[in-house]
């Protein structure tokens, strides 16, 4: 392993992938797959204030080593790292949010994509979208819906870009909009920075945590666990102390919490949600 690469062997036991290593479209499904179920999508450093680090060394040693999950700039560099080690061509890519934004509200650059280039065409590959995290790429064409193991989605032209759409229901709703301008690491600090520092980032305000499983989808929402099953049943309950938000942590995203990230991040959450609870 070097500041270039990671180590593919622990990746892969940390996604529990021991399949085929070969760059081909089967292979790229299987690893996206295993790893959108393995790496929970989380802000838990940033709540604490201990910065992003996106260099490989770093995602290596807290997304693989000591099984944490990160958001969509961490998650997504080291899918990166592990397809481009396996022989595939990959193009990143970054987008504006629009999932739950109303159409007339601007949104800046802040999530990072994938563009995988196989002998059967494009792929749109992203493992780090919150709760509607892809657990499949899809073909890069526009007008045409496409099956995962979740949600159907969908590419749409959209100005000089695209946009990603997923079904939800019998309905379509906008997740984020992309052009190909290619993008570098250093596109990417700037946009985590922002997102993991600025007041208005939802990143900063908010407890975040979502991971999807073969039959359901687990988000945590401030104090509010939702399961979402894929057979459309929903389970919503709400956490009322820090014990039962790191037992749900632990058992539904795989975060055991340290003593502290207890005194970082849970404890002043907990009493400071209460205050603003409190004076609504």
């Amino acid at each position: 392993m070097s500041d270039d690469t990671i180590d593919l062997d622990a990746y892969f036991k940390r996604i529990g992938y021991d399949g085929p290593r070969m760059p081909t479209l089967d292979t790229l499904k299987a690893v996206h797959y295993a790893q959108a179920l393995s790496i929970p999508f989380e802000n838990l450093d940033v709540l604490a204030k201990r910065g992003i680090r996106l260099d490989l060394p770093s995602l290596q040693r807290k997304l693989v080593a000591e099984k944490r999950g990160g958001y969509c700039f961490e998650v997504n560099a080291l899918f990166m790292a592990a397809l481009r080690q396996l022989g595939f061509k990959v193009t990143p890519f970054i987008g504006r949010v629009r999932w739950m934004a109303p159409e007339e509200a601007e949104a800046g650059r802040t999530h990072m994509l994938l563009r995988v280039d196989l002998p059967e065409g494009p792929f749109i590959a992203d493992a780090g979208f919150g709760g509607l995290t892809m657990t499949a790429p899809i073909r890069f064409q526009t007008g045409i819906e496409q099956e995962t193991p979740h949600e159907p989605r969908r590419l749409l032209a959209h100005g000089d870009g695209f946009e990603l759409q997923g079904k939800l229901g019998d309905k379509w709703a906008p997740i984020y909009r992309f052009t190909e301008e290619v993008q570098t690491r250093t596109d990417y600090e700037l946009s985590s920075w922002y997102t993991s520092t600025h007041p208005s980032s939802i990143f900063v305000q908010f407890l975040i945590a979502a991971r999807p499983f073969p039959d359901r989808r687990v988000t945590l929402f401030n104090t509010d666990l939702t399961i979402r099953h894929l057979d459309g049943r929903t389970e919503t309950r709400r956490l009322e102390t820090p014990q039962q938000i790191a037992a749900a942590l632990d058992e539904h995203f795989g975060l055991a919490l340290s003593a502290e990230d207890r005194a970082l991040v849970l404890d002043p959450y907990m009493e400071a949600w209460r205050a603003m609870e409190a004076a609504a």
